[in-house]
């Protein structure tokens, strides 16, 4: 099967409708990331069969859960070759997104990857998420087996804006690392996810402020 028609029959089995216009956008994307990928190892996944599923399929099986409004702007933490953030653009063109990631090399491919695909939603910035100091605040922050949940909620709870919501996809639901959530954060909502041609578990966490105060970052860590 080829990867345009593995993309079309993995989101008719999610019920995405994604244009067409915008399923050949994600498989340049696609292109653009193989391309890199052999130079600066932007992604552990070498299998081209499995492109399709564990990279766009898997990032945009969240799509269903990104929180209202669909224009609201979103961060994805770590976003490393760009999971979830750039398909999730590409079927979301009104919803603005940063993409962030303190690795040079790779903050080099988002760029190209925004200007070669034409994206005008997306923007980049290289750097640590705990020295980033946007003017504005994300109504919806995204990772990808960015850290523990601890973690992901502490460093960037200064850049949630009000009623915003974290979400962060993992395997297998991750009991421990709720347990150790710290105060003031709580799971809104856990959803398993089914992804055409991704074994194993996959569940996505939906996470809010539950009090005024700020999340303090774990001390045992």
């Amino acid at each position: 099967m080829t990867p345009a028609a593995s993309l079309a029959e993995g989101l008719r089995a999610l019920t995405i409708d994604v244009p067409a216009c915008a399923q050949e956008k994600l498989l340049a994307y696609l292109a653009l990331l193989d391309k890199w990928n052999r130079t600066y190892s932007l992604t552990a996944l070498r299998a081209a069969d499995k492109a399709v599923s564990h990279h766009l399929l898997d990032s945009l099986a969240i799509l269903p859960f990104l929180p209202l409004p669909a224009d609201g702007c979103l961060l994805d933490v770590g976003s490393g070759g760009g999971m979830p953030g750039i398909p999730l653009a590409i079927a979301c063109p009104a919803r603005s997104v940063m993409l962030l990631d303190s690795n040079g090399k790779k903050a080099a491919f988002l760029r190209q990857a925004v200007i070669e695909l034409g994206l005008p939603n997306v923007a980049v910035h290289a750097g640590r998420v705990e020295q980033y100091h946007p003017q504005h605040g994300f109504a919806v922050i995204v990772s990808r087996a960015f850290a523990s949940l601890a973690d992901f909620v502490a460093l960037s709870a200064p850049l949630l804006a009000p009623g915003g919501a974290w979400l962060a996809m993992k395997g297998a639901c991750p009991q421990a690392e709720i347990a150790r959530l710290p105060a003031g954060v709580g799971v809104d909502a856990v959803h398993r996810l089914t992804v055409p041609g991704v074994e194993g578990e996959r569940h996505l966490l939906v996470l809010r402020k539950t009090l005024d105060e700020p999340p303090q970052a774990d001390s045992e860590k």
